[in-house]
């Protein structure tokens, strides 16, 4: 019954900017860690940014001052603002909760950097 739904993604010229927005359902007790992973064409799946419940954040080091990570934890909602972009910053972005010693991931919102 766990789902993580996620919106947002679309197309961008470099330098613009996107909304994520990912809510996860079927949760009832606390999210330890939301965050979000993209998978670029021919690389790996990689770590963007995450935010525990107490606001730990980390960011990778690409998107470090370009990128936001928020959580709306009683909506069991998390953010992210994605400014300045590059056409490296295309790919998939798949939305991730821990709950627990569980994780649940979403299915993933496509996003294209143009030059």
């Amino acid at each position: 019954q766990v789902q993580l739904v996620e919106s947002g993604g679309g197309l961008a010229q470099t330098g613009g900017s996107l909304r994520l927005s990912c809510q996860a359902f079927g949760i009832s007790s606390n999210i330890y860690s939301m965050g979000w992973y993209r998978q670029a064409p021919g690389k790996q799946r990689e770590l963007v940014a995450s935010k525990t419940t107490r606001a730990d954040t980390n960011y990778a080091d690409s998107v470090k001052g370009r990128f936001t990570i928020s959580r709306d934890n009683a909506k069991n909602t998390v953010y992210l603002q994605m400014s300045s972009l590059k056409p490296e910053d295309t790919g998939v972005y798949y939305c991730k909760a821990i709950v627990g010693i569980f994780a649940y991931w979403g299915n993933g919102t496509q996003v294209t950097v143009s030059l």
